[in-house]
């Protein structure tokens, strides 16, 4: 983590019509959690990509 205040926080718009906070840093990118590490391929997911009308502006 940074200084206090030097995270840059956009909105992004949920699953379910709600909005979340994430960093700037990952907001192009969806971060899924542990229980959605794996494909059903067996190969590990590092990220999902996150559609362009996610992001609120």
């Amino acid at each position: 983590m940074g200084k206090t205040g030097s995270i840059e926080w956009v909105k992004v718009k949920g699953r379910n019509g709600r909005t979340i906070k994430v960093p700037k840093s990952r907001s192009g990118k969806a971060h899924p959690g542990p229980a959605q590490r794996y494909m059903s391929s067996g190969a590990k997911r590092r990220f999902l990509p996150r559609s362009q009308k996610a992001l609120v502006r």
